[in-house]
């Protein structure tokens, strides 16, 4: 029989390998290794239907004509009798890239119909690119099938013969190739949940991480007016897509209103994914947000979902979004416009649809003026602001966020909650609470531990309530709430100088202040204290 099958040991042994691969790379090969392996055939290539992504160098870019998908070649296997040192394993030369309708292959792939030439004519087909090529390496017939799965073209497989191919053999590529295609769709089908449990791993991991740290402010307790007019403006952004910024001092509590935000929007059924902007290296903030392909850079020892994958459907939060750096701003706002993102070392164009919340203790409008923040991605960011108002404008609140924290604290530790009284409230609301809400839990914290029975002892930084307490109290009139933030920036100024220039650490302006290193340097930004006194 005139056959290159006999060749092939098995063509049987063929379709059940196919059958047990879990990989496209591994189905691929083997249809191009088993069918090159055979002695008549010369070449075996197949191309997939792939996105178009980055044309700029393909050869066939002219035929193109705007097409949203072309052939990709992804697997070449042969040999030859004129060069026998050639590697046609190679899928880089000019037939890398071939438009749906362009030539024999691209007409398969719109057709979805096979072309068989069992037997070259004289002089050769018109269709023939390189009828040279064809005539040095003794080609005589071709076989090109549709690689079809549940009426999709998925691709095309090709085969060159350098003898006349045969009835029988055309009807076992076909069957190769309808199996090759239901090969091909399970493996993507294995990828794609390979992908997914991923993902999801991921996203639980990220979830154990975040309920650690959940509910650090509780609900949003208070009723106070500020606090109410914080809600009124959640109640209208929470059912838009609308980019949402959250302004508010260090501690006041915007990580709370952007999951209150999500809680109330359409997207609630989907992640809330939080990126602390100022905690990652300068030099992975791509990898972060975007991910990144296995071997991308040392280190990437597999692919990895960026956060804005994970957030897919739902909402991506970035906190103290002010602090990313400002080369970066720029892939952000693409991607902030155009849903669309490549990961690091990969060429793939993602498509990602992610509601953007951002927050900042920093002036933005400020410092795009200033051209350290993009004023484009401002603006893009900041469509409806909402200001968490400081802890000091509500203070009626503090009753019930103390009792809150208390109630917390006491059942974490293990002890008996211990009765809030009236004289201790009155002495956490005669306090200005620079630290926000955030310093008030971490006292109420600190209170149960320390408490001795059913005495609740509160501890306050009495070195800059003295600072208050002079402020308003020792000539008799009190002051506007400009020469009070005068006065402790004088304090903070006189405490450098004290401290030597040092922030941090024993001795450091913070511990004579009674702050936490964070909370000082956030307030030497925002009362722009001169920057020479620190060392």
């Amino acid at each position: 029989m005139d056959s290159f099958f006999p060749m092939l040991d098995d063509p049987k042994r063929l379709l059940l390998d196919l059958a047990l691969q879990h990989s496209v790379e591994e189905v691929l090969r083997l249809i191009v290794e088993r069918l090159s392996g055979a002695e008549p055939v010369a070449l075996a290539r197949i191309w997939l239907a792939e996105p178009t992504t980055d044309c700029s160098d393909c050869p066939a870019l002219e035929h193109c004509q705007s097409q949203t998908e072309c052939l990709h070649l992804v697997a070449s296997g042969g040999r030859s009798i004129v060069s026998p040192e050639a590697d046609w394993t190679k899928i880089d030369g000019d037939f890398r890239r071939m438009p749906v309708g362009l030539r024999k292959v691209g007409t398969i792939a719109a057709t979805g119909i096979a072309i068989e030439e069992p037997e070259f004519s004289v002089p050769l087909p018109d269709w023939i690119a390189r009828p040279d090529w064809v005539q040095s390496e003794g080609i005589q017939g071709f076989a090109g099938q549709p690689l079809i799965h549940r009426g999709k073209v998925l691709g095309v497989l090709a085969v060159f013969v350098r003898q006349p191919i045969a009835t029988e053999c055309m009807g076992w590529l076909r069957m190769i190739a309808d199996h090759a295609a239901a090969a091909i769709a399970t493996a993507r089908a294995f990828a794609e949940i390979g992908s997914l449990r991923e993902q999801l791993e991921q996203e639980n991991e990220y979830l154990r991480e975040e309920l650690k740290g959940a509910g650090a402010f509780g609900e949003m307790i208070g009723q106070s007016p500020a606090l109410e007019a914080v809600s009124r403006q959640i109640d209208l952004v929470a059912p838009t897509d609308a980019a949402v910024l959250i302004l508010g001092e260090s501690g006041t509590g915007k990580e709370l209103v952007a999951r209150e935000i999500h809680r109330r929007s359409q997207r609630a059924d989907r992640p809330l994914i939080k990126v602390n902007c100022a905690a990652i290296p300068r030099e992975l903030y791509e990898s972060e947000f975007f991910g990144h392909a296995k071997g991308s850079f040392t280190g990437a020892l597999r692919d990895r979902v960026g956060r804005f994958e994970l957030a897919e459907g739902g909402t991506l939060f970035l906190d103290e979004v002010g602090e990313i750096p400002l080369e970066l701003q720029a892939k952000l706002l693409r991607v902030l416009q155009e849903g669309e993102l490549e990961r690091v070392g990969e060429e793939r164009t993602r498509h990602v649809n992610v509601r953007i919340i951002a927050a900042t203790n920093r002036d933005l409008r400020a410092e795009s003026e200033a051209a350290r923040f993009r004023q484009d991605l401002y603006y893009r960011l900041s469509v409806f602001p909402v200001e968490v108002p400081a802890l000091r404008r509500r203070k009626e609140d503090i009753p019930l966020l103390a009792d809150h924290f208390l109630e917390i604290s006491a059942r974490r530790i293990g002890r008996p909650k211990s009765a809030l009284t009236l004289a201790a409230v009155q002495r956490l609301q005669q306090y200005d609470w620079p630290g926000n809400v955030r310093e008030l839990q971490h006292v109420m914290e600190r209170a149960v531990i320390t408490s001795t029975g059913s005495r609740l002892n509160i501890e306050l930084p009495d070195k800059l309530r003295t600072v208050r307490a002079v402020a308003t109290t020792e000539d008799g009139f009190v002051r506007t709430d400009a020469q009070i933030r005068q006065l402790e920036k004088d304090n903070i100024t006189a405490a450098l100088r004290a401290a030597g220039g040092k922030v941090s650490g024993t001795g450091g302006a913070a511990e004579l202040l009674g702050l936490k290193p964070t909370t000082l340097t956030s307030r030497i930004k925002k009362l722009e204290i001169d920057a020479s006194l620190i060392k």
